[in-house]
């Protein structure tokens, strides 16, 4: 994906966290109507805990830690759909009929997860096929939980965003889906 494709994400004013120096996230849409994501975060990451492929965690919670999301919809439509990607390559994906009404997911192959870590940067790429979206213009939130290493069971997690609707951090929110793609008719 083209430097030029990274879109800065912004980290909720209520959730600091100064170990990340930088997190961006592209998308583009493929000629074969599918998705490629990628995702770079850099910053002290001795100081944040990033699942490696040892990690096994329950595929409902890959949120709950350091995991790279998207949410896709179409312009006027209520439902959506959540990936959530996580930097062990475990990967999940909810499926709503509206705000947080969750409605059962048809089993879809997977994606293609890579995961590079070198030095101060993690970077996290997807190449969703066609059949993961749906057909049309898109509506795109492109988000990330990072959670910090601070000595406790559960870190300080810190959420980023595109775009961050008012109050509390909220992904599903319909504000969040910033970024519009339209996917090739054949």
């Amino acid at each position: 994906m083209p430097a030029s494709a990274d879109l800065a994400l912004v980290c909720h004013p209520d959730s600091p966290e100064p170990a990340v120096r930088a997190l961006v996230a592209g998308a583009r849409m493929l000629p074969d109507g599918g998705l490629a994501l990628v995702w770079r975060l850099r910053g002290e990451l001795a100081a944040l805990r990033i699942p490696d492929a040892a990690t096994r965690l329950p595929p409902e919670r890959l949120w709950a830690h350091t995991c790279f999301e998207v949410f896709v919809g179409t312009p006027g439509e209520a439902a959506y759909r959540e990936f959530n990607f996580s930097p062990n390559g475990q990967w999940m994906r909810f499926d709503f009929a509206g705000y947080r009404e969750r409605v059962e997911s048809p089993v879809l192959p997977a994606p293609q997860i890579t995961v590079n870590r070198a030095g101060d940067t993690l970077e996290l790429a997807v190449r969703l096929g066609a059949h993961h979206l749906p057909p049309g213009e898109l509506c795109i939130g492109l988000t990330a939980v990072v959670e910090a290493e601070d000595g406790r069971d559960s870190g300080h997690h810190s959420y980023w965003s595109l775009r961050h609707p008012a109050g509390q951090p909220d992904f599903h929110h319909r504000e969040g889906l910033a970024l519009a793609l339209r996917v090739p008719t054949p």
